[in-house]
């Protein structure tokens, strides 16, 4: 049996209910447990994190990973052990985007990624150095239109 839910951003979305995870904190900011990733083209590097309890709450997300190739989450010992995780836990990794206007103007949220295995999530600070909040997401495209202002 499907879930459905009724999204003001995408209208009528039917859910495998294995497919949702559940976020026992929580996302930093933001009410609902119970999550799931929507995406309308499996090739898109973007995908949306739709809350099931609060449909009208939905946030773009991505795999870091595609985008930055020194990407690192390293964890508190204490968070580690609350969420029971391990070297060995295979785990993946979203950040938050902010979209903008211009593709230059785009960014991540490298300092408070989400895990999710085993159909849990958890949003947490990110301890590896050098992860902006708001990190440019097509450094490129912004490296070549500072240039071009001169």
């Amino acid at each position: 049996m499907r879930l459905v839910i009724e999204s003001p951003r995408f209208g009528r979305v039917e859910i495998d209910p294995e497919s949702v995870i559940e976020f026992p904190d929580g996302l930093i900011g933001l009410g609902g447990s119970r999550w799931a990733l929507l995406t309308s083209d499996p090739s898109s590097p973007f995908k949306w994190l739709h809350c099931v309890d609060d449909p009208s709450l939905s946030l773009p997300v991505c795999d870091p990973h595609r985008f930055f190739a020194d990407f690192s989450v390293q964890v508190t010992d204490e968070d580690g052990e609350r969420l029971g995780l391990d070297e060995r836990t295979q785990v993946d990794v979203y950040v938050t985007v902010v979209a903008a206007e211009r593709l230059s103007d785009f960014t991540a949220n490298r300092r408070a990624p989400i895990l999710v295995w085993n159909g849990h999530g958890h949003q947490v600070i990110n301890q590896a150095p050098g992860n902006d909040l708001r990190a440019p997401l097509f450094a490129e495209v912004a490296t070549a239109a500072a240039g071009g202002a001169s």
